[in-house]
């Protein structure tokens, strides 16, 4: 990624700090380079880009920390705080993910959500639960993170040295719903 481009999408990042129209989402999405597999290894922290998505600030609600990548068959997709604010993985066929994708209003309800960090501890796993795999979207190659048992993609494009904006495909979900990561560190 050249300096300029790097300028342009941090640019665009800040000034879309509080959500984008989808189409605008999508269409700097595209217009972000391809990611190579090899580039996510580490820890990242995750933010949302609401953008109208029914899924809009549901994981921020429920503590989301982001993602982590050990190698590209070894992959936690879903690190939530724990009450100590530490990263620990969760594994994601443990939560309802289609009643939360169908019921987001729900979700979004503080006892919700005050439960979900009652039983967060049982969710926990140190057994991968996803991989990475490159795969073509929206006519780019780039690297993709496929979820071990659930119907969702989550593809990867760069913002930056270390910032990524990902597009989550989700069966059922009509419209992409994307996410920013920043590189916290190395694994470990």
């Amino acid at each position: 990624m050249t300096t300029t481009e790097g300028l342009r999408a941090e640019r665009w990042l800040a000034e879309h700090r509080d959500g984008a129209a989808a189409a605008d989402a999508l269409e700097f999405f595209d217009s972000l380079p391809a990611v190579a597999l090899g580039e996510l290894t580490g820890r990242w922290r995750g933010s949302g880009l609401h953008t109208g998505s029914r899924l809009d600030g549901l994981l921020e609600a429920y503590g989301w920390y982001g993602k982590e990548f050990s190698g590209v068959e070894s992959v936690h997709p879903l690190l939530f705080r724990t009450r100590s604010g530490q990263p620990r993985p969760v594994d994601p066929a443990m939560i309802p993910l289609r009643l939360l994708r169908d019921y987001a209003a729900l979700a979004k309800l503080r006892f919700v959500a005050t439960a979900f960090g009652g039983v967060r501890p049982l969710l926990h796993t140190n057994r991968p639960t996803a991989r990475l795999r490159t795969i073509e979207h929206r006519g780019v190659r780039t690297a993709a993170m496929i979820y071990d048992a659930l119907p969702i993609i989550d593809v990867f494009r760069r913002a930056g040295d270390d910032v990524l904006l990902g597009a989550m495909d989700m069966r059922g979900l009509p419209e992409p719903f994307f996410f920013v990561l920043h590189r916290d560190g190395p694994v470990g």
